[in-house]
Order: structure tokens, then sequence, then C-alpha cells
């Protein structure tokens, strides 16, 4: 391999601290967005962080489990982006030569980038090696929305039994309104089933309608595409970094 030391001089284009800063960024990013939806699924009590026997949940409200680990992510991530700015703007502005401008910035910003990297991917892994899963919660909350989100299935087998479909299709408009207020005003349940199958134009029974609502037959190819994605992609990268994975994570208190 050609070495290139003999080409360089006491400076180098910030460039390089550019590309890698950019990269730690991008790690950030992902698992940020990882940690936000986390967050949001915690929230809905759908997902929880690993929980460790004794930790406090909440320093005012003893019943609460924070998702604190993905707090700390999103924290950490949002530091790592912002200095990733830090070689971007030093290489727009060096000059013909290395100036303390840019390498007492670097001495801050690409160790400090790497230290937080670190703790993220700790705290990642921390997560992803303890995640707990309601699976019932899951699926009250998916079946007090799924009427709504499978309105087309009932369109179409009510459709296929001779219906019109724009007076069809008119209707549910408005049954989905008025079942959508019961629930977000009254509280009630969704009964927007009910008010189809009570509705003799659609020609369902409301056997007819939960068989075409069923969850297994209106989740498309998404179940084989992550046992794919798995396989593919996923599994032959465990494998190559398997001896590193097998390290074994502790309590994470960063």
């Amino acid at each position: 391999m050609t070495s290139f030391s003999q080409y360089l001089g006491q400076t180098y284009t910030r460039k390089l601290d550019s590309r890698v800063l950019s990269l730690l960024s991008e790690i950030a990013q992902s698992a940020s967005k990882f940690a936000n939806d986390m967050r949001l699924l915690q929230h809905e009590k759908e997902l929880e962080e690993p929980f460790e026997k004794g930790q406090i949940g909440s320093s005012a409200m003893a019943y609460k489990r924070n998702p604190m680990r993905s707090e700390r992510i999103n924290s950490l991530a949002r530091h790592v982006v912002a200095l990733s700015m830090d070689p971007n703007m030093t290489a727009s502005t060096q000059w013909l030569e290395r100036t303390l401008d840019d390498s007492a910035n670097k001495r801050i910003c690409v160790p400090e980038a790497f230290l937080a990297i670190d703790s993220i991917l700790i705290l990642y892994a921390n997560i992803t090696n303890g995640i707990v899963v309601y699976e019932n919660v899951i699926q009250t909350n998916m079946m007090q929305e799924l009427p709504f989100m499978g309105t087309e299935e009932i369109l179409m087998n009510a459709v296929l039994k001779g219906g019109d479909r724009q007076e069809l299709h008119e209707k549910i408009r408005v049954y989905s309104m008025e079942a959508g207020k019961e629930v977000k005003e009254f509280g009630r349940p969704n009964d927007l089933v009910d008010r189809i199958a009570q509705d003799e134009t659609f020609g369902l029974s409301k056997e007819e309608i939960l068989q075409a609502l069923n969850p297994n037959n209106l989740c498309g190819r998404s179940p084989n595409q992550v046992t794919d994605f798995i396989q593919t992609i996923v599994d032959p990268i465990l494998l190559k970094y398997q001896n590193l994975l097998n390290v074994e994570m502790g309590d994470v208190n960063v």
C-alpha cells in the first residue's frame, strides 16, 4: 500500500476531521431516532427499558419508570451533532498554514465526539439487551385503531358484494368521523365496526368485518422483510464482530 506520510507536512486539510465527525454525527442521529421511538413507545406502555433492581424511575413520583437511558442518548447525540459543526467551520476557514484556531478547536471537538459516541453505544447496547415488550398493551392499542386503518379493506369487501364504491366511501368517512368523536370527546370505545355492520348498504355482517380486519392479513410482507433483513444484513455483521459482542455490559451510569 502506498504511504502518504512523505507528502504530509505540519498541516493537513481539516476536511479529514470534518469527515470523521460527520460519520460520528450519523451514528448519533440514528441512535437518537431509536431513543425517540423508545421513549414514545414507553409512554404508550408498549415497550420499556430494562429496569434495574432498586432503580429510581423519578425523583418526584415513585411509581414512574422514566426511559432514562434513552433520554441520555438523546442528550449526548445532540451534543455530537452540534460538535460536528466545529470541523466544518474550521475546514472552511483554514488559512495557508496551521494556526491555533484549528488545532485548539480540534483538541476539544474530536475527543469529546468520540467519548460521547462511546457512551451512546454503551447505553444503546444496554437498552437493546433488555427491552421489555408488553404484547397485550400493543394488541389493545392496535385493536383500538384498527377499524380506522382497515376501512379500505372493509370498503373492498363491500364492493365485492355489489356495493357502490363512491357511496360506501362517503358513508365510511361519515361513520369514521362519528366514531372518532365518540373516542376523543367522550372516551368511549371505537364503535366504527358496529356502525358499518348496522348499515345494510355494506352487505357485511359484524363477523365478516372483523374477519377483514384480521391484523395478520393487513401487514403485507412486513414479517418476511424483517426476517430477510436480519438474516442477510444483521446476522453477518454480528458474526463478523462476535468477539466484541461477547463483552458483557454491566450497569450503565453515564
